[in-house]
């Protein structure tokens, strides 16, 4: 009776990303201390997981993803509510390289494919910069120096939108700028050196915020996930060290969503800041073309090197505006129409119940 039980409700439990995780060594060990745990299963498999392992062969293997316990540890944390399948729909596929959605309360999967794929994903790297500003700067309008190992990146950086053209001031040198005007244009432009800013500012050198970062990664239960650089960049011969996958991005993400702070940053078209002596004026203008043309957009953060391709992180709302959806897509040459297109399936193919 109990098999037949777990067959009827194991499609609609939740995948949770909040807190640590329970090995299924760790549940033999404590006896699966049911008050934390309502069942325990020695193989839980992730909704929507390729069964076949030699699909990801290596560092991309999925069997690991099976030690995990699937129920939340916090429950505090989810509305209540689940997100169904209606229609008896199968799952899109998209243009990307790997992909994923999920119910940012509940953290049920609602569109996978290959979203353990370990893969570069460049400056969606940013967003766990931000959280680790928001965890570890005690006044976001407080005073950071540019220093010259700040400035010493490539890519975009303020007021060069790309790496060949500039249309607006640089940063300079020990010039002084408030910690949320760094975090804006970070999340806005996708400014590498206003990333490389903060994290030094933070733990006062690139290797020790990276660090932190990796730490921060490992107590949020993230396995298929190791930094580099505070904003993405990939460091020259060790590349294959720096990696994500939309899985994990999307967590990171879901977990994100509790700072404000983030997605207001997220949601500004344009405007500009000053140095705090106001000696300098610097531009901003967010890179998410989605932003004004996808009504129940929250915000997002785009992402390239040459490595990576073109991502996409994107929040968005369904049709009530009382559930909250991450998606990702990574290296997808067609990342707006994909995000664009995922966010309406899910809306016309999922309700809350």
């Amino acid at each position: 009776m109990l098999n037949i039980l777990l067959t009827l409700i194991f499609p609609f439990i939740p995948i949770w990303m909040y807190g640590n995780f329970m090995t299924v060594a760790d549940s033999q060990q404590s006896g699966c201390d049911a008050s934390r745990f309502p069942v325990c299963f020695l193989e839980p498999k992730v909704l929507g997981e390729k069964d076949d392992a030699a699909a990801n062969e290596n560092q991309n293997d999925n069997s690991g993803f099976g030690n995990y316990n699937i129920f939340p540890i916090d429950k505090a944390q989810a509305s209540g509510l689940m997100p169904i399948r209606i229609n008896n729909v199968s799952d899109v596929k998209l243009w990307a390289g790997s992909s994923v959605a999920i119910d940012a309360d509940s953290g049920t999967i609602l569109h996978y494919e290959d979203g353990r794929k370990r893969t570069q994903i460049a400056s969606l790297t940013k967003v766990m910069t931000a959280v680790l500003a928001m965890e570890k700067i005690k006044n976001l309008n407080e005073e950071v120096t540019i220093s010259k190992e700040a400035l010493n990146v490539a890519g975009t950086v303020v007021g060069c939108p790309t790496s060949t053209y500039c249309d607006g001031k640089r940063l300079t040198t020990g010039e002084k700028v408030k910690a949320m005007d760094l975090m804006k244009v970070m999340l806005m432009n996708s400014a590498n050196d206003a990333a490389t800013a903060l994290g030094i500012h933070m733990a006062g050198s690139i290797d020790q915020f990276v660090d932190m970062m990796n730490v921060k990664a490992k107590s949020l239960g993230l396995t298929d996930t190791h930094f580099c650089t505070p904003s993405g960049l990939e460091i020259d011969g060790q590349e294959d060290q720096c990696y994500s996958s939309a899985y994990d991005i999307a967590r990171i993400a879901a977990y994100s969503l509790r700072y404000d702070t983030i997605w207001n940053a997220m949601r500004i078209p344009e405007g500009q800041f000053y140095s705090t002596d106001g000696k300098y004026v610097h531009v901003l203008k967010n890179t998410d073309l989605l932003l004004n043309t996808l009504p129940n957009c929250i915000g997002g953060k785009t992402g390239f090197t040459p490595l990576a391709g073109k991502s996409l992180l994107l929040g968005a709302t369904d049709a009530t505006g009382k559930h909250k959806i991450i998606s990702v897509v990574l290296n997808d040459e067609k990342r707006w129409d994909d995000m664009k297109f995922l966010v309406n399936w899910i809306g016309q193919n999922y309700k809350w119940q």
